[in-house]
């Protein structure tokens, strides 16, 4: 039996605009309409909400990072 070595890569910096890339929360919100998607009352209220809470989340952190700053 062969004994495997593996070399591991160089870690790279992350690039300014790929730290504050919004990657998945950036597509919940602006992602365009899909026919293939089921639409019902519930589920635009779910949706609604999860928005919602998103952006009173980042605020608050926004506001955290602000008052420790200051």
């Amino acid at each position: 039996m062969e004994k495997e070595t593996h070399v591991s890569e160089p870690k790279r910096k992350l690039t300014f605009k790929e730290f504050f890339s919004l990657g998945e929360v950036g597509g919940y919100f602006f992602r365009g309409k899909d026919a293939s998607r089921p639409t019902n009352f519930n589920l635009k209220m779910m949706h609604g909400i999860n928005k919602i809470s998103i952006v009173m989340f980042l605020l608050g952190v926004l506001y955290i990072i602000i008052k420790r700053i200051l």
